[in-house]
């Protein structure tokens, strides 16, 4: 590839969209998408083991994700992302396939997201306000209406949606940085209810294994700005450098805010929805400052609420493209004419999302939708991770010049990550602490899945066949 014509294409403003993103932008989106707070009562409910899974996670997929995402947005810029690299090199099937599945995990990593913002806000009311929390029709209520105005917001424009994910990108860090110092100071006051001989002797069993695969989930997101190419300003110059720093603050900040938790609660007493602010309400009571408790709660909502705003922008730029592209109906990449936004994607996505997230409650309470949320995400997610790295390591094996990292550590890269994420995806099917009806939640995995790489090999053959008849 010519380096400069790529320079020259990546700096275009295409498809009417408006450069709007820089170098801050950028670094705080990438925090408030790798860094999902929401996820780590999950994980550490699973007790020390999850350090160790945390360690593991870090050097065999995460920094592997960031070698391959590095490479591949210098090599191929521009809106898309993942679609783009997986369709240059493996052909449009792929690409699209890669693209669907990675927009069908945003059905329930969005919903999964919000729940998880009702969740904190609640926690700070009255005991009949947070047990209101397990009814699911309140949950649902409650989720969709924010639903609704975090789209609105990202219809009125890039210049205006930014600001939400930047604020949570302050809120998570805060909260992250505040925990650990809060834990610091319990721990040096009162002690710990993690103990050294207890990461030392943790040992692995059947359901703890699932929680990896939650792990590698949770270290998604580098590839996420990638997807909005045409919108970030100088792409080439402002991706890798922030990629970089971010993934290592997260990275650190993950394992920490981890040992925090499992300092203050017991892996076996912390809550899926609000082991969080469970941890929180436990350190500050003990140092006797709780009234740092709704402080806490407003920053973690802030966080949350940031990551459900990225991600709900950053997909809807996929059926905007698949719309370009003549694989989704051509209205789907329409342009807002005020606001320069893929305002009908936007609107679709969303109530895909609220039709699912009333599915998933089905036949469940709300902490056992809450985990099936985020497992079928993770699956979701995880395919195109496959398309990732794979291209990675096409790339190693056919390029002919070198364009950010060596083969060798392309080869390294593609290869362990392309090897994690199939055993992520694995051993996610299996059944984690907080499921209670197994058979359940297995025909929900399976089904949901099925479903959704089914329908869209459906969408693609269709859209293909009803091309070639035109053009025939």
């Amino acid at each position: 590839m010519n380096s400069e014509a790529g320079d020259s294409e990546a700096e275009r403003t295409t498809n009417g969209l408006r450069r709007a993103l820089g170098r801050w932008d950028l670094a705080l989106l990438f925090v408030v998408a790798v860094l999902n707070l929401n996820t780590v009562p999950a994980i550490a409910a699973n007790g020390a083991i999850s350090l160790w899974l945390w360690l593991a996670a870090l050097l065999i997929f995460f920094l592997p994700e960031g070698i391959a995402v590095v490479e591949l947005s210098r090599r191929y810029p521009g809106e898309g992302g993942l679609y783009l690299w997986s369709k240059k090199i493996f052909g449009e099937f792929h690409g699209f396939i890669a693209a669907w599945s990675y927009l069908s995990a945003n059905v329930f990593f969005i919903p999964f997201t919000l729940l998880y913002f009702l969740g904190t806000v609640v926690y700070v009311g009255t005991p009949r306000i947070r047990a209101a929390m397990d009814n699911p029709a309140i949950a649902f209520a409650s989720v969709l209406a924010v639903l609704v105005l975090l789209t609105v917001i990202n219809i009125l424009g890039v210049e205006l949606g930014k600001w939400i994910s930047n604020f949570g990108g302050v809120g998570t860090l805060g909260f992250a940085v505040a925990l650990i110092i809060l834990a610091a100071w319990a721990v040096h006051g009162h002690g710990s209810q993690l103990q050294l001989r207890d990461v030392r002797d943790a040992h692995i069993d059947w359901p703890v294994v699932s929680a990896f695969g939650a792990m590698c989930f949770s270290l998604t997101g580098l590839e996420l700005a990638s997807v909005m190419g045409d919108e970030i300003r100088e792409p080439r110059r402002t991706l890798p450098g922030a990629i970089g720093l971010s993934g290592v603050l997260c990275g650190l900040l993950y394992i920490a805010t981890t040992a925090a938790m499992l300092s203050a609660i017991p892996g076996d007493r912390i809550g899926a929805v609000q082991g969080t602010m469970q941890a929180v309400t436990s350190i500050t009571n003990e140092i006797g400052q709780s009234w740092l408790v709704p402080v806490m709660a407003v920053m973690l909502a802030v966080s949350v609420i940031g990551v459900a705003s990225a991600w709900l922008a950053g997909m809807a730029r996929l059926p905007f493209v698949f719309g370009l592209d003549s694989y989704l109906p051509a209205v789907f990449g329409k342009i807002h004419p005020r606001y320069k936004t893929p305002y009908i994607a936007l609107m679709v996505q969303s109530g895909v999302c609220a039709l699912f997230l009333s599915l998933s409650f089905a036949g469940a309470a709300v902490k056992e939708a809450f985990v099936t949320m985020l497992d079928l995400a993770a699956i979701l997610n995880l395919v195109p991770y496959l398309y990732i790295f794979a291209a990675t390591l096409a790339l190693s094996a056919r390029c002919d010049e070198r364009v950010f990292f060596s083969r060798w550590a392309l080869r390294v890269a593609g290869t362990a990550g392309l090897l994690m994420t199939l055993l992520a995806m694995g051993v996610l099917f299996v059944p984690s602490k907080q499921v209670e009806s197994v058979a359940l939640f297995e025909g929900k995995m399976w089904s949901g899945t099925i479903f959704f790489v089914g329908l869209g090999c459906l969408l693609f053959w269709r859209n293909r066949k009803r091309l070639g008849m035109q053009q025939g």
